[in-house]
């Protein structure tokens, strides 16, 4: 009987760790997004409207963090047809040859200001080391009883360290598309039960 409730306990334990820190993206409330400049005066925006987030988080135990995120890149989305077919085309992402962006941590840092996720970003075929600074807000109880966090994360990227490398120069200097392309990433969620 001993052994038997030490083992019961043994699991529960085991259980209740897991429910603390693996969580489900909410993407109702997700929003992984980009920015580039375009000609030098101003910004566009755009999402990438299909992926998969897997979040495990644990400000008690960093040792235990792990994101990888697979993004669609055909999802794609800037509000401009004409565009997203030019950003899915081999000019840009070339999506049907390489149909996903991946990111993999390998640890966090805690800094002054958050944490950053500190992995590998493959776009393209090809992949480099990425430090990913992030914040977080919460944990809070949903009114259906769920514990929600909110996690916001940017950073920039070169799109020619990727072979992201289309570019037309205009006449008085600068580029159409700006090869320093900011990931804004803010995302809801959701402790799994």
């Amino acid at each position: 009987m001993y052994r038997f409730m030490s083992a019961a306990l043994l699991l529960l334990s085991l259980g209740t760790m897991a429910l603390a820190t693996d969580y489900v993206n909410d993407k109702s409330h997700t929003t992984i997004g980009f920015e580039v400049t375009h000609m030098v005066i101003s910004t566009v925006e755009g999402e990438f409207k299909d992926y998969d987030v897997s979040l495990t988080f644990d400000p008690q135990d960093l040792s235990k963090f792990n994101v990888e995120a697979n993004i669609k890149l055909a999802s794609v989305d800037t509000d401009n047809l004409k565009r997203d077919n030019h950003l899915r085309s081999p000019d840009f992402f070339d999506a049907e040859k390489y149909p996903l962006m991946t990111f993999k941590s390998s640890k966090v840092e805690k800094t002054d200001n958050g944490y950053v996720a500190i992995g590998t970003l493959t776009l393209h075929g090809i992949t480099k080391d990425l430090r990913l600074p992030f914040t977080v807000k919460g944990p809070i109880k949903d009114p259906w009883g769920n514990t929600r966090i909110g996690i916001n994360a940017t950073t920039i990227i070169n799109r020619k360290d990727f072979n992201v490398s289309w570019s037309k120069t205009m006449d008085g200097g600068g580029l159409v598309v700006s090869d320093d392309v900011r990931i804004v990433i803010n995302a809801e969620f959701i402790r799994k039960k």
